[in-house]
């Protein structure tokens, strides 16, 4: 077993983050290009808490190396399993996603949190952690080599998804400050 923890604070604010959170995967991101579809699957709100609970399966475009397809046969199309839970009163996203796709041989569970940062308010904290559980029967030395490679494709990953999102960040409040100026500019011209 392997785990993979980060954190990171992005100079947004937690509701431009959680607002920005589903569009991660939008053509703004260059770096998920191996993201070929999200699906949304349920959606509920709970009345009473105001926390959104959303499932999405992800599909991905998975380069994998030839020894490992030519074992496990299939193509490079795998599926991840996500649930996420947005809390505006504690200002919290989680989301906890989990592989579909060769979990009885490999699984990979993720879990994903952005909170207001305690420090600055204009600020939204990252924390990201995950488990790597290679299930190979018996055979340790080949269960730990597995791990160690899915461990270091995971933080490749990882570090590519923060700068990916953090692009979309940027993209989206150049965006919407040029909205806000289009509008007053078309207020102050109906006004005329």
């Amino acid at each position: 077993m392997r785990f993979f923890s980060s954190s990171h604070e992005f100079a947004y604010s937690w509701e431009e983050v959680s607002t920005n959170n589903w569009r991660k995967y939008c053509p703004w991101n260059d770096k998920a290009s191996h993201v070929i579809a999200v699906d949304t699957l349920s959606r509920s709100l709970d009345e009473s808490t105001h926390i959104l609970r959303t499932e999405r399966l992800i599909t991905c475009r998975q380069a994998m190396p030839a020894w490992i397809k030519s074992i496990m046969g299939g193509d490079n199309t795998s599926y991840v399993y996500e649930v996420s839970y947005v809390d505006p009163q504690a200002k919290r996203v989680t989301m906890c996603s989990q592989n579909l796709t060769w979990s009885q041989l490999l699984q990979v569970q993720e879990k994903v949190q952005y909170s207001q940062s305690l420090q600055d308010r204009g600020h939204t904290t990252f924390d990201q952690s995950a488990k790597i559980i290679a299930l190979c029967g018996g055979w340790q030395k080949i269960k730990s080599q597995i791990e160690e490679i899915s461990l270091e494709t995971f933080r490749q990953n990882a570090a590519k998804g923060r700068e990916g999102f953090e692009r979309v960040l940027e993209i989206s409040r150049e965006v919407f400050a040029q909205q806000r100026e289009e509008a007053r500019m078309h207020k102050q011209g109906a006004g005329a």
